[in-house]
């Protein structure tokens, strides 16, 4: 019943659509609650279900209810909202809840995101649930589950935000919203107004697009200097289809790096300790206001992990991914307000910090850029490749120190590598070129840092190109 394309990635389950719809999103979903019955986290045997906009999303959304409610369980609907507001709820009321949700893969994808009543699933929980065979063959845990539908959940995110930020926060600022299909688009609009922006929305679709935060599609990138180019903005904001990776333009329609965009969200608040994966750029261990960073592999859970190590070292702790999701490890208090920790990838808070920051200081979002001084890096992606060969290429490289200084001929070949996650190399010019095969699509992600952006957009360039011909002689 498990289609072959399924598989836990860097943030929950995802595949094919044609693989996930149905039969098997019953079986993932059942072998998920019956992990929880399995490990005590039952209480009120009550599940919650969310879902992004994608064309599958309510299809599969109806296939999780009808397996909770045939386990016995409540199956609550909680409809269309962003994921770390259904993360939210789920923490506030101590119970399950799965979103239905691709994030910004194609729409002829899709996942399903996993939430213990104390947070995100972890590697181990993901061993536990694919080691449950069929959690329907007992007969099922009594009498049929019930359903109900509770749309309150997305008002109770924007609460969280309001009780942080004071009502005139970013009053006088002019901000774009370009709501394309993230599941926030609507909730940008409600949140940016009630803090006293002015706000503009544009890019609406009713076809979902795959919005990625860190690998740019070229019409996104062009659409927002386009829009900035206006000059009637101070900021261009979005996020991809979950709304758990912010997408922020400056003033100009100049997108901000993910790290970057962590890193200026962790100066706003006052948190001195990062947890952030290898694919973050340098600037981290540059930044001042820092006193400790720590690096982990790519994805959620090991970015928690990673929190949870500096939480229990005493650390006032943030953690972000290059794609910029923020994850608040902390409790903050500023000018006499209050904002709790939620440990899951957040867009919301880290666009709110950097305009707040803008207003706060009386400047342009890139000269806050510019004051952090973190050099320059780019990130793209070779997508739809064939991803056997992409693992003898990246096995390779991190195998034969001849063949890594033959691939990197071009910057003089290879100083150091570090092969935490995916092959990061630090070339004999200084410049670093990190290739990592994507968790959960067919996709080699190319990471680049150089002395100028300039140069960073050429080594990526190359890089991808090299790549891209290295991937043909491992083919087959």
């Amino acid at each position: 019943m498990s289609g072959p394309s399924l598989k836990f990635g860097t943030s929950g389950l995802r595949g094919l659509v044609v693989d996930l719809v149905g039969d098997p999103t019953r079986l993932w979903v059942g072998r998920f609650l019956r992990h929880l019955e399995a490990t005590g986290q039952t209480d009120g045997r009550t599940l919650l279900v969310g879902r992004d906009l994608r064309s599958s999303s309510p299809q599969i959304a109806a296939d999780a209810i009808e397996t909770a409610r045939r386990l016995g369980w409540q199956a609550v609907d909680c409809g269309a909202l962003p994921t770390p507001a259904l993360a939210l709820d789920s923490l506030r009321r101590a119970v399950p809840a799965v979103m239905i949700t691709g994030s910004h893969i194609p729409d002829d994808r899709n996942g399903l995101k996993f939430y213990r009543p104390d947070g995100e699933i972890g590697k181990a929980d993901e061993a536990a649930i694919l080691a449950i065979e069929d959690p329907f063959g007992s007969a099922s845990a009594g009498e049929s589950g019930t359903v109900v539908a509770d749309g309150t959940l997305i008002e109770r995110y924007l609460a969280r935000y309001t009780r942080f930020f004071a009502p005139d926060a970013l009053e006088g600022l002019s901000v774009g919203i370009y709501q394309h299909s993230t599941v926030a688009r609507d909730v940008l609009v409600a949140i940016l107004d009630r803090l006293g922006a002015r706000t503009e929305a544009f890019g609406r679709s009713d076809a979902f697009l795959p919005v990625d935060t860190e690998a740019h599609r070229p019409e996104d990138v062009v659409a927002l200097r386009t829009w900035g180019g206006l000059g009637r903005f101070d900021a261009i904001v979005s996020a991809d289809g979950d709304a758990d990776r912010p997408l922020v333009a400056d003033e100009h329609g100049t997108i901000l790096r993910g790290d970057i965009l962590g890193l200026l969200t962790a100066q706003y608040l006052g948190l001195s300790t990062v947890v952030t994966p290898v694919t973050s750029s340098s600037a981290m261990e540059k930044a001042a206001f820092l006193t400790g960073v720590r690096r982990t592999r790519v994805g959620s859970p090991f970015v928690i992990a990673g929190m949870n190590d500096a939480i229990a070292a005493g650390e006032r702790v943030i953690g972000f991914e290059a794609n910029g999701g923020v994850l608040l490890g902390s409790v903050v208090e500023r000018d006499g307000r209050r904002i709790e920790a939620l440990a899951t990838r957040d867009a919301l808070l880290p666009i709110l910090s950097l305009l707040a920051d803008a207003k706060r200081r009386g400047t342009a979002v890139s000269r806050l850029v510019a004051d952090l001084g973190a050099g320059a890096a780019a990130s793209d992606r070779l997508a739809e490749i064939d991803m056997a060969a992409a693992r003898r290429f990246i096995d390779r490289l991190e195998s034969d120190g001849a063949y890594r200084d033959a691939v990197l001929d071009f910057e003089g070949g290879v100083a150091s590598v570090n092969t935490a996650d995916g092959v990061r190399m630090t070339t004999r010019y200084g410049s670093t070129v990190h290739f990592r095969p994507s968790g959960n699509a067919p996709e080699l992600r190319c990471y680049v840092e150089a002395a100028s952006q300039d140069e960073a957009q050429t080594l990526l360039a190359r890089g991808l190109g090299t790549a891209r011909v290295e991937l043909l002689r491992h083919a087959g």
